[in-house]
């Protein structure tokens, strides 16, 4: 029995190595996106080739996480969907006990890495409102819905407070993103909409006070251009600045003279801008348009509800990256520390991102079986 169970394995190991499961327009539109990341960040970082080497090892490993991803088939990821949900929330419970950060619990040190189990809700959280609504009818009743509600709540929950509200918002996106593909009533929608604009001023009662500061900022950063508006004015002198062709790669004066805060992360858009003006900020988000649609596409394509949602649900979560900190840098949207898919610097946000990736890469080279 043991023997037959050892033949087993190494028959699936061989059919998950050996298969190709790579979807060359998106694989070239990450690497493309990787290397402007890292071009950016260079010029951002002040020529700091120890951050960038830092950010290429990063992307290596996250490569490699997406090529091992993309051989293994939907149906077993969807057979192991629950273990990872049930284990990145214990992570995050591990957080809130042992974390640590720069004034929130948002990390785990392990010794020889530290690392931010946050990230990893981003894949497992649509993987499981996915999960949940594969074997069930569609549209789901109120009943599915209020499942996948608490599913979403869950981690959401924990992770606002750490606290951590942007990525406790991207996370619960993704899950409702999964819902609403599903194809939940319009009508629906808009009730829920409601509830949830009607919860508002609870949410603010509970909302940290740097919290409400950065939302009272975001209607007026000139009230305290010094303080709590410094970020947003900041960004949008680099911004402006930038013009229609930008001032040149490395030529950016707002990050090397440190007015920008946070310029190789969070506000590494900005330095974008500036240094190539409007022209490169329409090409990179075209390059983003791009990679999104392609997640679109492949969601299409998929041949069961599983793939179709959790593909599609990635492929808007990648979207809403962008918009929220676009919007951040522009003024038009809370500082919510988001950061810029494969441009901000940052190890966990780019090998989940890949890993993510390496999961649509499976289920576009598994669109002809059905499940």
């Amino acid at each position: 029995m043991i023997h037959a169970l050892h033949m087993r394995m190494r028959r699936f190991l061989r059919r998950i190595l050996t298969r190709p499961r790579i979807d060359m327009p998106l694989a070239m539109g990450l690497f493309a996106l990787a290397m402007v990341g890292l071009v950016t960040l260079y010029s951002a970082g002040g020529g700091d080739l120890g951050l960038v080497g830092g950010q290429a090892a990063r992307f290596v490993l996250g490569a490699v996480l997406l090529l091992l991803v993309s051989r293994i088939p939907p149906t077993v990821l969807r057979s192991w969907t629950p273990w990872l949900y049930a284990g990145s929330t214990a992570l995050l419970v591990v957080v809130a006990i042992l974390g640590e950060g720069r004034g929130a619990d948002r990390w785990l040190d392990l010794g020889f890495m530290r690392f931010q189990p946050s990230e990893l809700l981003k894949l497992t959280m649509p993987m499981m409102a996915a999960w949940y609504l594969h074997p069930r009818q569609l549209p789901p009743s109120w009943k599915d819905m209020a499942v996948v509600g608490l599913l979403i709540a869950i981690p959401a929950g924990l992770i606002a407070k750490q606290p951590d509200l942007g990525t406790a918002l991207l996370v619960a996106a993704a899950g409702a993103f999964a819902l609403f593909l599903s194809g939940v009533a319009w009508w629906r929608i808009g009730l829920l909409l409601g509830v949830a604009a009607a919860m508002v001023p609870v949410g603010w009662h509970f909302m940290h006070q740097y919290q409400r500061d950065r939302v009272l900022t975001l209607l007026n950063p000139e009230a305290d251009p010094l303080g709590n508006g410094w970020h947003i004015i900041q960004s949008q002198i680099a911004v402006g600045s930038g013009g229609i062709f930008g001032k040149g790669w490395m030529h950016g004066t707002q990050s090397r003279l440190e007015f920008l805060p946070e310029h190789t992360t969070d506000f590494i858009f900005a330095v974008f801008s500036e240094e190539f003006g409007l022209v490169g900020v329409c090409l990179l988000l075209a390059l983003y348009a791009f990679i999104i649609g392609r997640c679109l596409w492949i969601a299409m394509e998929a041949r069961d509800t599983y793939s179709r949602l959790l593909a599609g649900a990635i492929g808007m979560s990648f979207f809403v990256y962008v918009f929220v900190n676009g919007g951040m840098i522009a003024g038009m949207l809370p500082v919510v520390g988001v950061p810029l898919p494969f441009v901000s610097y940052g190890g966990t946000s780019a090998v989940s991102l890949l890993s993510g990736f390496g999961v649509l890469m499976s289920i576009h080279a598994n669109r002809k079986m059905h499940d």
